[in-house]
């Protein structure tokens, strides 16, 4: 038996006429869809089974209740080594007699005003007196609706809405709350007096309204890692806009951190602000996890805390991911179609780290390496099967020789011998192929020669690596390309597995850390604003390789003092050992300008400078190129209208990577994406290539297997009209490769048609 009690929040009290001396004023501010949902797959059944149920067969489980007045629907199993525990669906109602609710887009764009609307529900037995007053704030105005009354008697299951006009003065995330009260008063309603509960007179709701600017958001980042070593650092940076900037939008900010990771680590939920709906991207937000929590518990700095939220996403993560399983044991990109092999090793991998931290089922483990091995060939090269993920790191190798390279670094990741006969078989493959002329595979070949401890052929592919190395001062990395201008995911990727393979030796010299530091510096500018990089594998081979230096090189001594300033600027910060993982962030003010960056003391600093702004939605087509119209009748609210977007690709290869199509909605719009899958006219089905289409907030995402060269694909979307809101700026659709994200085209929906 499972049951649920009010974890005390206070956001519904149950009883609004029990006798009281005061008024309660509760706030409610939390409106989730789903509630616990993130938990019933792991969390809230082991508690629920390791919990002493006693004789009773029951337990109670604190939670606290959302706000939102509903009924919410309870299913709960619990496993364990007794049997199935199956409890039957109960229903959990939240309410209160008296409430009120707010009607408002998820967001708008600057210039854009809409209608606030406020209904006021009476499910008490008698009439009310009800009146409703918004919270005065100065990051918007409020001016009163036509019907300018906002007191009103509200009898028994009556409602009544009310309206104001709001223009929001600020951009970013506004709280708009309104309250609405029970009063005495004097007038008759429907012929009886009204009454005033004595608990829970008032109802106040806080919700959330985001206005962006105009156009496109541009986010440029500028890092570094300084380790003055008892002495000082200096950095510069000079800090510019555009000059088709849209006024208001830029912001800019500096942020120091005492640890390489910290960043990452803030930001486990997001480190690539990129949707993550297939098997790989999950796999992203997973992955790194892992290497954090090796790192802080190898340095003795990991906290309860730390390991809570890490482990937490993790256990998700692992959930979400059986979900691109087949029941071979590979796992494919979106679930269904060809078995992945490339996707399998790096599930495998993952979760054989995984272990060490949450529950795995060694079944999925060891299902997913037996069916790697059933790929291997009679050399003992592993057959690649299923799409690379990024077709820039082919080439012209053969995908099987990267592919085994993959697969055997994953085993031996794994801890499985080198004299296991399938590791074996692998290295002797790879052995009659280290001369092969592609950057990406010599250095993941470096790096998987290195975990085999097999020195000769080791230093051999360094020779070849620093051959085609770019030097630049202290820094140091590869391209694909083997252009110093090219330091896109690929080169990213690289770079980590060549920091992998110095590192992975027995005995890590001094020449070993200089040589690693300079790579390392030129990662670290790399970096996002997030502590990510630009796509996902880039993300998670880096994160590795940063963890295992910063792992290497580790000190629990020393301090240092940063100091950013401009000629009327002047940041300080302090990094110690006591506040090594502490993120410490200010806003730059006095831009554009030159802003110099000084480091004193003994202990190496994280330094970023982040600036984000928007411009007007560039409409140059380049590589990819969107065109999209919006069809229907402007003028009249809750109108269908039809989105009609081309995609089209001239690039080099013969098809794109996987494209990620992202469609802003007009604010006020919901949409039905259904139609995305159908053809619309193209000689070729355009929707075979559609494998996933996401709502969330206010965007549309859908993903694109991939497109083939020189073809429009067509696609359409409907729109509705839910909330009225006028002067409608034009939202932007965008598409972009999902694993070289400066591939991209946009354009702005509503700019044709005026909407």
């Amino acid at each position: 038996m499972y049951q649920y009690m009010d974890g005390g929040r206070g956001g519904a009290p149950l009883d609004l006429n029990s006798v009281g001396s005061s008024v309660e004023v509760t706030v409610r501010t939390v409106f989730p869809e789903t509630w616990i949902w993130q938990l019933a797959a792991v969390g809230l059944i082991q508690y629920c089974c390791n919990f002493n149920t006693r004789d009773s067969g029951s337990a109670q489980v604190p939670v606290t209740v959302p706000d939102t007045i509903t009924s919410w629907e309870t299913e709960a199993f619990c496993l364990s080594s007794k049997g199935l525990g199956l409890a039957p669906p109960a229903q959990l109602t939240v309410f209160q007699p008296f409430f009120l609710e707010l009607s408002l887009p998820y967001s708008i764009i600057r210039g854009e005003i809409f209608e606030l609307k406020a209904t006021v529900f009476n499910y008490l037995s008698k009439c009310i007196m009800v009146k409703v007053t918004p919270a005065p704030s100065s990051d918007y105005t409020l001016k009163a609706s036509s019907d300018d009354q906002y007191s009103s008697c509200l009898c028994a299951n009556g409602r009544k809405t009310f309206k104001w006009i709001l223009t929001p003065s600020v951009l970013g995330v506004l709280n708009i709350t309104v309250s609405a009260e029970a009063e005495a008063s004097q007038t008759v309603c429907d012929n009886e007096i009204v009454s005033v509960p004595q608990r829970g007179r008032i109802d106040t709701v806080t919700r959330s309204l985001l206005v962006q600017a105009e156009g496109t958001e541009k986010t440029e980042t500028y890092s570094w890692l300084l380790c003055p070593k008892d002495d000082s650092l200096s950095e510069e940076v000079d800090l510019t806009l555009p000059k088709d900037v849209i006024k208001g939008s830029a912001r800019f900010s500096v942020s120091v951190i005492g640890d390489i990771l910290g960043r990452a680590l803030r930001n486990l939920h997001g480190l690539l602000q990129m949707p993550y709906g297939c098997g790989e991207q999950n796999m992203a937000i997973l992955s790194p996890n892992i290497y954090i929590l090796q790192y802080l518990e190898n340095t003795e700095q990991l906290t309860s805390a730390i390991r809570e939220k890490a482990t937490g996403f993790l256990k998700s993560g692992y959930q979400r991911q059986l979900n691109y399983r087949h029941n071979s044991g590979a796992y494919s990109t979106f679930g269904h179609g060809d078995e992945n092999t490339w996707l399998t090793a790096f599930v495998l991998r993952s979760f054989g780290k995984a272990q060490k931290y949450i529950f795995i089922d060694p079944q999925i483990i060891q299902s997913a390496k037996k069916w790697l091995i059933s790929r291997r060939d009679s050399d003992g090269c592993f057959i690649q099967q299923g799409k690379l993920f990024n077709n820039r790191i082919k080439g012209g190798v053969n995908d099987n020789v990267t592919m085994t390279a993959y697969i055997t670094a994953s085993l031996l990741e794994m801890e499985t011998p080198v004299t296991d006969p399938v590791v074996t078989k692998g290295l002797s493959c790879l052995k009659s192929v280290i001369d092969v002329k592609n950057t990406y595979t010599t250095a993941l070949l470096a790096y998987t020669f290195s975990l085999a401890g097999d020195t000769d052929t080791r230093q051999q592919l360094f020779k070849k690596l620093e051959d085609v190395a770019i030097s630049d001062g202290s820094h140091l990395h590869w391209s694909q390309s083997g252009s110093a201008d090219d330091s896109d995911s690929v080169a990213v990727e690289i770079s980590s597995y060549v920091l992998l393979a110095v590192l992975t030796t027995d005995s890590v010299t001094p020449a070993d850390l200089g040589f690693a530091n300079r790579i390392v510096s030129w990662l670290v500018k790399q970096q996002n604003a997030y502590g990510g990089f630009s796509s996902t594998q880039d993300t998670v081979v880096a994160l590795q390789a940063l963890s295992l230096y910063t792992t290497k090189v580790f000190s629990s001594d020393g301090s240092s003092t940063v100091t950013v300033q401009s000629a009327g600027d002047t940041h300080h910060f302090d990094v110690n050992q006591d506040n090594k993982l502490l993120y410490q962030e200010k806003q730059l003010q006095n831009v554009p300008a030159k802003y110099s960056i000084e480091v004193k003391g003994s202990t190496c600093v994280s330094v970023q400078v982040a600036q984000f702004y928007n411009i007007p939605t560039p409409t140059e087509a380049k590589t990819l190129s969107i065109d999209a119209k919006i069809e229907g009748d402007c003028k009249t609210l809750k109108q269908n209208f039809i989105l009609n977007f081309t995609v089209r690709y001239a690039g080099p290869q013969e098809t794109t990577n996987m494209l990620i199509v992202d469609i802003k909605l007009l604010s006020g719009f919901t949409a039905d994406t259904s139609m995305l899958r159908k053809t619309v006219g193209s000689a070729v089905a355009a929707q075979m290539y559609v494998e996933r289409v996401d709502t969330k907030d206010d965007h549309v995402i859908v993903y694109l297997t991939e497109i083939p060269k020189h073809v429009s694909m067509y696609y359409l979307m409907h729109m509705k009209q839910v909330l009225p809101v006028k002067n409608l700026k034009p939202a932007v659709v965008k598409v972009y490769d999902y694993y070289q994200t400066s591939i991209s085209a946009s354009q702005g929906q509503g700019e044709q048609t005026g909407i």
